[in-house]
């Protein structure tokens, strides 16, 4: 039976995702959970979007429009691109798998950071690729070293900006110095999950290299600051030619109307957008106080997460702040032994985490 299988799903792990709120409620039994394991947004979609998706479920007996038209048409004026460069895919996830599935062929390469997006390995390895992973240098992209890693067999690079797990970025410099050396028939995959959140002003926009010319594909997403996570919908700009060869790929109808209508109200929602940009930035903040108050060491992050050297095993906090009402993510998964990864939430559910640290650690 062993044999039915595809070979390259032997050596492949399973996704698992941070704990649901729901499955912690009937294991132990606790009412009250903060969950900050999955970088999700703490606060509900935009009215406006719940609003345009309650109208949409009115129309739930018929497909979706499968090419997004009306969402393209306003990415398009919203990004200043063609919709002819433009992707839309249940979640950015399903558009990392596709660039794989088009681009790579049985044993050629792609090069990523590691730890990094736990998909981009996984992709390459269910195409018959070869990974090749290079160490994050103090927690960020090493792309000296990743620059190194390119040969005549790789295909694809991923970049994942501000990373995910550690929340670091890129800047502008580096980046600009490393597409200067990328070959031209290398795919360069410009992941910016978690691009609204970054303060940093050395931070690059991926869609300058797309305008530039550059073989690039820049993803982003609406779950984060826009709060449709459950909803999975994501897009990404990319050059026509690759956005032709995932359209024959691609399941039809793979991302639902009430997505589509959320997505596209939202974008009209940038006063709110900028709003939980700011609350974020400020529930950052006040975060890195109180784990600086209990001698914690973590890694500034550009991101809506923080990376937190809690100095023991992870997965044994991790188990501890359940019992406590509080959901994490164990770094072990990520190679990070003493650290957990933690969403910012709102300023109760942060002080909720806090309390919580502050007695397992004691």
């Amino acid at each position: 039976m062993k044999d039915i299988c595809r070979a390259e799903l032997k050596n492949l792990k399973a996704y698992v995702p941070g704990k649901p709120i729901s499955e912690v409620k009937r294991e132990l039994e606790i009412r009250e959970i903060v969950k900050l394991a999955s970088n999700e947004s703490p606060y509900p979609p935009f009215p406006e979007a719940i609003a345009a998706m309650e109208k949409v479920l009115l129309e739930g007996n018929r497909y979706p429009d499968s090419n997004c038209f009306l969402l393209k048409e306003r990415l398009s004026h919203f990004l200043s691109v063609p919709t002819e460069n433009l992707l839309v895919g249940n979640g950015s996830n399903e558009l990392v798998r596709l660039i794989a599935q088009a681009v790579l062929n049985l044993r050629e390469k792609a090069v990523m950071a590691t730890p990094s997006f736990v998909v981009y390995p996984t992709v390459t390895k269910m195409m018959g690729g070869v990974c090749v992973e290079i160490p994050l240098n103090e927690y960020r992209h090493d792309l000296s070293a990743m620059l190194e890693a390119v040969d005549e067999k790789t295909k694809l690079v991923f970049v994942c900006n501000p990373n995910n797990p550690t929340g670091t970025i890129v800047t502008k410099e580096e980046l600009d110095e490393f597409m200067r050396g990328i070959p031209e028939d290398v795919v360069v995959v410009l992941d910016e999950a978690y691009f609204e959140y970054v303060e940093d002003k050395r931070y690059p926009n991926g869609l300058d290299y797309f305008r530039q010319g550059k073989l690039v594909v820049v993803l982003r997403t609406f779950s984060k600051i826009y709060s449709l996570a459950g909803c999975r919908i994501g897009y990404g700009v990319a050059p026509e030619f690759l956005v032709q060869a995932i359209g024959k790929i691609k399941e039809p109808f793979s991302v639902n109307a009430v997505a589509q209508a959320g997505a596209l109200a939202s974008l009209a929602c940038q006063g709110e957008a900028n709003k939980r940009r700011r609350l974020n930035s400020e529930n950052k903040k006040h975060l890195y106080e109180q784990l600086e108050g209990l001698k914690v060491r973590y890694v500034p992050s550009e991101a809506n997460f923080i990376l937190v050297d809690v100095g023991v095993n992870s997965k044994e906090i991790f188990e501890r702040l359940l019992r406590e009402g509080v959901i994490v993510r164990s770094g072990d998964i990520f190679g990070y032994d003493t650290c957990i990864r933690v969403t910012i939430g709102t300023r109760e559910e942060n002080d909720k985490f806090i309390k919580a640290l502050e007695k397992v650690l004691r």
